[in-house]
């Protein structure tokens, strides 16, 4: 008996030394794929010259989750740091001498911010890039003058440190960056007219895609930490959290309030600080957009 526990122990061991063996392999392959050069031809976009085209660029950085991770001044702040191993933090972004950005040219934001490729080609990690590729050309200038022009603020380098099984799953492609799953050769939206309208409220629901999924019904979130809720399905299908809104004042209030209309609390993974800036049309059109989806199964990113 005691011979066949030894044995067990033995290839008990021998089963936990190569599952480490192949975590730390995982990780490794992690930290490359993160070093791994991204070809890509971008051109620069125009930029508005107006006090129109700034406020408008303002509008959207203030809008579309920017903030949730660089801060209302540019100067970026964590975005997570659990204390396991785990430690994102967004750089600073506005023009301050040795900022993160402080060469930039037009081509090196529109290939960082639509594409989530850094300037020297590497992927930019954790960027959700795939939220702002769909942006018209008008409006990706106009976020880009404005983030050219922001006050300097004070803030450092970008930190992005993984525990070692988020590398594994990256490198395993379980967990992707958005160079990696944005449509490069994809033009970029045309305009349509700003108005409470479903067609309008598509386009604003780009920004939606990064915690969503694309088909916008949720499910965890990738490389999130675990502690983080699963990201609800924002379409007319099973569990839809949009079954609390009967119409789109209160998806709006909700919106101000990060309420339902029960008066719950809605967690605060979600973004709030960016979704309280929405204007009405903004907020009404994505009720409207997102009320006109068509049904799908809750996880179905």
């Amino acid at each position: 008996m005691n011979r066949w526990l030894k044995r067990g122990a033995f290839a008990l061991c021998g089963l936990v030394a190569t599952g480490a063996a192949a975590l730390v392999l995982g990780a490794q392959l992690g930290e490359r794929k993160m070093q791994r050069q991204v070809a890509l031809q971008v051109g620069p976009v125009a930029l508005p010259g107006d006090d129109a085209g700034l406020a408008r660029g303002k509008y959207l950085y203030l809008s579309r989750g920017c903030t949730e991770c660089h801060g209302v001044d540019g100067g970026g702040k964590d975005v997570v740091n659990d204390g396991k191993g785990m430690w994102v933090r967004a750089p600073n972004i506005t023009p301050a001498p040795g900022s993160a950005v402080e060469r930039y040219t037009v081509a090196d934001w529109v290939r960082t911010v639509r594409h989530g490729v850094k300037p020297d080609g590497r992927p930019a990690i954790v960027m959700p890039s795939e939220d702002y590729n769909r942006l018209t050309d008008a409006d990706l200038g106009a976020l880009i003058a404005w983030l050219r022009q922001m006050p300097a603020a004070t803030g450092g380098p970008a930190v992005i440190e993984f525990p070692l099984p988020v590398k594994a799953l990256y490198a395993a492609g379980v967990i992707h960056d958005a160079a990696e799953i944005i449509d490069h050769a994809l033009p970029p939206s045309q305009p349509v007219p700003e108005a409470p309208t479903a067609a309008h409220g598509a386009y604003v629901a780009n920004a939606c895609i990064g915690c969503h999924g694309a088909g916008l019904s949720g499910g965890r979130i990738p490389g999130a930490p675990p502690e983080w809720p699963a990201a609800a399905n924002l379409t007319p299908g099973d569990a839809s959290a949009m079954a609390h809104y009967a119409d789109a004042g209160a998806f709006v209030r909700m919106l101000r309030s990060g309420r339902r209309p029960d008066g719950s609390a809605i967690s605060r993974v979600m973004p709030f600080e960016s979704l309280q800036a929405l204007n009405d049309t903004d907020a009404q059109a994505l009720y409207l957009h997102l009320k006109g989806l068509a049904p799908r199964a809750a996880g179905n990113r």
